[in-house]
This record gives structure tokens, C-alpha cells and sequence, in this order.
């Protein structure tokens, strides 16, 4: 049986949810998948807050990062970071929800290049993250 590309994505994002505890502890939600795509969002809680009172930048990033993961790991290949680049635009809000969007910018052998924007629910720019994949050995799922 032959996948298609959407079905191969969320496969493979299926695989990687069921073990994904570190974006499931922080609250983060898997919204879609795609060849190359990811979205997914986070509330931000009081925990999520450091001592200037806004999203601890380390939450953000985190955000980023696992966004990037799903984005560079719908081709069922076992694909990791090399790379990744934030910077912060604008601050999270206690109560704000935070929406990360990754893309496929390049895909070269196995390196692969993602870019990640993070938005308020206004839809204003609060980081712009790029990730630099590295496919590895193995799959997500058997294919």
C-alpha cells in the first residue's frame, strides 16, 4: 500500500505524539501536520511566566522546536536538529495563546532548513525560529 504524503505526515506525527512527553507536560497541542508543515499552540500559564512577569523565552523556543520536529519529520524519516536560531520579536502574555507555524524552506539530501513563526492570538509576531534538520537512521512508523 502506497502512503500519501498527508497520510505519511500524520503517521508519522502520530508516532511521535504518543512519546512526545515534554510538549504534552507543557501544554503545547499538536493543531496539523503536513509534507514540510506543522502547526501547533500553547497557552501561556502563570509557569510559563519568568520574573519580568511575561513567557519565559525558553518556553517559546520550546514551542519552535517541536513544531520544527513535526514540520522535518513528515517524510517518516527519523530526523532531529542540527541547528536552530530564535529571536524574539515581542513578548507572551500570561493568557496570550501562542500559535507555532513551521514551513520547509529547503530539503537537500538530509539537510533540511524550517521556518517557525510564533504568533499571538492577534496574530502578532512574537519569535521567528529557523531549524536546521538533520535526517538520521530509522522511521517513525514501519513503512
Amino acid at each position: 500500500m502506497t502512503l500519501s504524503d498527508q497520510d505519511r505526515a500524520e503517521r508519522s506525527a502520530d508516532a511521535m505524539w504518543a512519546n512526545d512527553r515534554a510538549s504534552k507536560y507543557l501544554g503545547i497541542e499538536l493543531l496539523s501536520v503536513g509534507k514540510g508543515v506543522a502547526q501547533m499552540q500553547m497557552a501561556v500559564e502563570s509557569h510559563h511566566c519568568n520574573g519580568h512577569d511575561i513567557c519565559h523565552g525558553g518556553f517559546i523556543f520550546t514551542l519552535a522546536d517541536s513544531t520544527f520536529a513535526f514540520a522535518c519529520n513528515s517524510y517518516n524519516q527519523a530526523t532531529v536538529a542540527q541547528h536552530n536560531t530564535i529571536t524574539f520579536v515581542a513578548a507572551g502574555q500570561l493568557g496570550d495563546t501562542l500559535t507555532a507555524t513551521a514551513k520547509e524552506v529547503s530539503k537537500t539530501g538530509r539537510n533540511g532548513i524550517y521556518d517557525v513563526d510564533v504568533t499571538n492570538q492577534d496574530g502578532v509576531l512574537i519569535a521567528s525560529f529557523r531549524g536546521c534538520s538533520r535526517t538520521i537512521k530509522g522511521q517513525n512508523f514501519p513503512e
